[in-house]
């Protein structure tokens, strides 16, 4: 048996539990031995005086071995020695008054034997065996000088092999057994150690994370999860799980875990994850309660958890807070581009005319139809340039709001009348909600070309039914004002969503790619935000939300202040 010193305070502290079970058993069989043993000291068969001091003295040091060993938890072994020894004196004592091999107490021996076995190396444990061994030995050598009776000598000598057989097998199987115990109490260290090491990194880190059950439900997540979603409480502390569907602003969060998991049944290689905005939202009620104060742009990554067949399904979720990243990234492009804009004007603008003019002189003498088509391409591009030098120019020429109030309800169906006419559409084309009499503060002329971009974009994708696009006022969570404008056409890609607000990004190739740059800008400028999040909705007029139509996003622009 390992030395007790090498081993680890687990398993130190269970040898000297063991040996207060071993003080406890001591008692428990000296009262039996005492209660039932006495019927024969009636009858005479044994000393009753002898065997009753016995009994009693026994009882009174098992008392005492355990005192000690709970309170002074040192010298094990010599604790353990004497123990074993006062009960090989005891027993050899009751052996000796209830009539020696013929009363059956030899069977006593093995109690302190077995416990010599388990708790003490083999030496020792050997050393009690062979001293039980000689005691009943020298008993039936004795008998035959003394008593005229024959001795069961044969049956002593079995008893003394037994002793050996039982200590040498009990001890092979408790070394085992400790040295199992003392694997797994280090491999429990080591595991509380990564466990301490798991809760500083993920309590720490940066990025969010959630563990999620298939449907969606809540068991767990760290600080940076927490603060990401203006939760009140950790999630899963104390049993506080729930649903991501049981806070409407977790609703995009839920879609796109929703979209991976039916994604993986088809396709277990899919792990992508998308982009979500988590709008401000106020709970004071229900199952989820919190506050958040800004929208937060998160990027989301989602794993499986390997886990063991028969038990939950688990799933991971990877949030990260893009939103400083964004602007962190568009303070560098505008940096680029304020270098670019100082020189834009002389170097590019004023040879652009002048090819203009060229291309026009061109035109009043050529008239075949090949020049035509070249002169027309020329023009096309000159054109092209053109607008992506306004729009660069727009940039630099962006100055504070003024900070007029702007009425929604007359605002919005103005603009929809005159971008109609100026498109030559049909007037119930693009539809227009009621904003219940609500104003924001945003610069009319910045509003009326963010909505006009957004507008022209809808025109490529829409179908051109009734109320195929529309603009749609609707209070968020905090009572600030949301404008969504809407196609039924198809969605926005994750692919296309990562760049969709870059500059000169763009998948027409009549674009310049700075129309939603600019548009975000403007709200930017304006104390608003202007993002992309995908649902799921009926275009109908009236139907709201959680519809049946085949538009699975929209643009939504979250205004700073509402009057």
């Amino acid at each position: 048996m390992a030395s007790r010193l090498s081993l680890s305070a687990e398993s130190r502290s269970t040898f000297w539990r063991s040996l207060q079970t071993l003080t406890v058993t001591r008692i428990v069989i000296a009262f039996v031995l005492l209660l039932y043993l006495s019927i024969d000291v009636r009858r005479g068969r044994v000393d009753g005086t002898a065997y009753a001091e016995t009994c009693i003295a026994y009882v009174l040091a098992a008392l005492m071995f355990a005192v000690v060993a709970q309170r002074w938890r040192r010298r094990f072994l010599w604790q353990l020695s004497a123990q074993v020894l006062v009960d090989i004196v005891a027993i050899s004592l009751l052996y000796l008054a209830a009539g020696g091999m013929r009363s059956g107490l030899a069977l006593l021996y093995l109690f302190p034997l077995a416990g010599a076995a388990i708790l003490a190396p083999l030496v020792l444990a050997l050393f009690s065996a062979a001293l039980a061994t000689l005691f009943v030995l020298g008993e039936s050598t004795w008998g035959i000088f003394m008593r005229a009776d024959d001795p069961p000598l044969t049956q002593a000598g079995l008893t003394g092999a037994a002793f050996f057989a039982v200590v040498l097998v009990v001890n092979r199987l408790a070394a085992r057994l400790i040295k199992q115990e003392e694997l797994a109490a280090r491999h429990g260290a080591d595991l509380r150690i990564q466990q301490a090491i798991y809760r500083i990194v993920v309590d720490d880190v940066d990025d969010g994370i959630l563990v999620l059950g298939r449907d969606g439900t809540v068991f767990g997540g760290n600080p940076a999860a927490r603060r990401m979603l203006g939760l009140e409480t950790q999630p899963g502390e104390d049993g506080n799980t729930f649903r991501l569907t049981d806070l409407a602003a977790l609703e995009p969060v839920a879609q796109r875990f929703a979209d991976w998991v039916g994604r993986c049944m088809d396709a277990p290689a899919a792990a992508t994850g998308g982009f979500v905005t988590v709008k401000r939202w106020h709970e004071t009620d229900g199952p989820v309660r919190g506050r958040l104060d800004q929208p937060v742009h998160l990027k989301l990554r989602f794993a499986r958890v390997d886990t063991p067949q028969g038990t939950a399904e688990r799933s991971l979720v990877f949030l990260q807070d893009v939103s400083a990243i964004e602007n962190q990234a568009q303070q560098l492009k505008l940096a680029s581009m304020g270098r670019l804009t100082a020189s834009i004007a002389h170097e590019v603008r004023n040879p652009l005319s002048a090819i203009g003019h060229a291309t026009s002189l061109l035109a009043e003498d050529l008239h075949g139809p090949a020049e035509t088509r070249l002169l027309r391409i020329v023009n096309d591009n000159v054109a092209r340039v053109n607008r992506m030098v306004e729009d660069i120019l727009k940039l630099s020429r962006k100055v504070q709001p003024n900070g007029t109030p702007v009425a929604l309800d007359d605002f919005l169906p103005e603009l929809r009348a005159e971008f109609t006419e100026m498109h030559g559409m049909a007037g119930d084309i693009v539809w227009v909600g009621d904003a219940g009499g609500r104003s924001v503060r945003f610069d009319g002329l910045h509003l009326r070309e963010v909505l006009v971009n957004l507008l022209g974009n809808a025109i490529r994708y829409a179908s051109g039914k009734p109320a195929s696009i529309r603009v749609v006022p609707v209070p968020d969570a905090t009572g600030r004002m949301e404008l969504h404008v809407q196609d039924d056409g198809p969605g926005i890609t994750p692919e296309v969503r990562a760049h969709l607000f870059e500059p000169f990004y763009t998948t027409s190739s009549k674009g310049t790619g700075l129309g939603l740059y600019l548009a975000r800008e403007l709200c930017l400028n304006n104390g608003a935000m202007l993002d992309y999040e995908y649902r799921t909705e009926d275009v109908r007029p009236g139907a709201g939300t959680g519809g049946t139509g085949e538009a699975s996003g929209r643009f939504v622009i979250t205004f700073g202040a509402t009057i």
